[in-house]
C-alpha cells in the first residue's frame, strides 16, 4: 500500500514530537512539500496534535 506525503508526515512529525525544535523544524519542510490543500490539513493536525500532549 502506498503511503500518501500527508500521512508519511504525521508519522514523521508524531515520531519527532519529543522534541519541540525539531518537530517546528520538520513541519515547516512538510509544509512546504506539500499541495496548498494538504499543507492546510497538516496545519489544522498540527495544532490538533500539540493541544492533546
Amino acid at each position: 500500500m502506498k503511503t500518501s506525503m500527508f500521512e508519511y508526515s504525521k508519522v514523521i512529525l508524531e515520531k519527532v514530537s519529543f522534541n519541540k525544535n525539531l518537530f517546528w523544524k520538520e513541519y515547516r519542510k512538510f509544509k512546504q512539500l506539500l499541495p496548498d490543500r494538504e499543507s492546510l490539513e497538516l496545519r489544522n493536525w498540527a495544532k490538533q496534535f500539540i493541544e492533546i500532549k
